[in-house]
């Protein structure tokens, strides 16, 4: 998929180092982008500025401290006086626990990365686009933001805000110029879902028989879609959550 549009664009992408924020670096650096990573695991930040060290820079850090969340985005505004896309990507698991299996630590841990990480990125950055009338954010939900089934307790309800969020973050400041939506992936063959493929692998066989498509999807297939929802094709799309699921929400 390509989008001429992404040249001399600056993304940021939190989540970067592996899975979907990694696909979504790779998609965008491809398209001519300039991409400014930020993950607490620095391997695959340090692939991408082998792979475009001219395009790519990338800071070491967590989206719940919010200096580190400050620190990112000074030396983004550094290496590139600009970010024109935000994706709010990074996220973590709650390995299904169900609430009485769910003790504060875990529930906090959850919260605060994919929340309160959100937050913290998306009131960064924000004033610097509604400063330049102009800004597209792509927040990371979740089947587990639509229905039940997708996550434990911590992981569905923090889903789900990441969707209220998204939408009242559009509603407040869509008149400012900037566009915020939200995807909603299911099974995606991630590291963070490699447990599921471990030992005879039955839980990743299931998760693809429950799939009307009858597979996992892979994360560029999560990537093209950012890059259309990012880009001026969508310009009308706004507070929107958009499932790619294979089909998991039909049923």
């Amino acid at each position: 998929m390509k989008f001429e549009e992404y040249n001399n664009k600056t993304v940021f992408i939190t989540g970067a180092a592996s899975g979907i924020g990694y696909a979504q670096a790779a998609a965008f650096l491809e398209n001519g982008a300039n991409v400014f990573g930020f993950d607490v695991e620095e391997r695959g930040l340090i692939d991408l500025q082998q792979q475009y060290p001219e395009r790519f820079a990338y800071k070491v850090g967590s989206v719940c401290e919010h200096k580190a969340v400050e620190q990112a985005y000074v030396a983004a505004i550094l290496r590139f006086q600009q970010i024109d896309i935000l994706c709010n990507t990074a996220g973590i698991l709650d390995g299904f626990a169900k609430t009485l299996e769910t003790d504060e630590t875990l529930w906090d841990n959850v919260m605060n990365t994919n929340v309160k990480g959100t937050f913290f990125v998306t009131n960064m950055l924000l004033p610097h686009m509604v400063e330049r009338g102009a800004g597209t954010i792509v927040n990371m939900a979740s089947i587990a933001g639509l229905v039940a089934g997708g996550g434990g307790a911590a992981y569905t309800a923090s889903k789900h805000a990441i969707v209220g969020y998204t939408k009242q973050l559009d509603l407040d400041y869509c008149r400012m110029g900037i566009r915020a939506n939200a995807i909603a992936p299911g099974a995606i063959q991630t590291p963070m879902n490699q447990a599921d493929f471990e030992g005879d692998g039955e839980m990743a066989k299931w998760v693809a028989d429950e799939t009307p498509a009858g597979r996992w999807a892979q994360p560029y297939e999560v990537a093209n879609l950012t890059l259309f929802l990012a880009s001026s094709a969508a310009d009308y799309i706004h507070g929107a959550v958009l499932p790619i699921d294979g089909g998991w929400l039909i049923k």
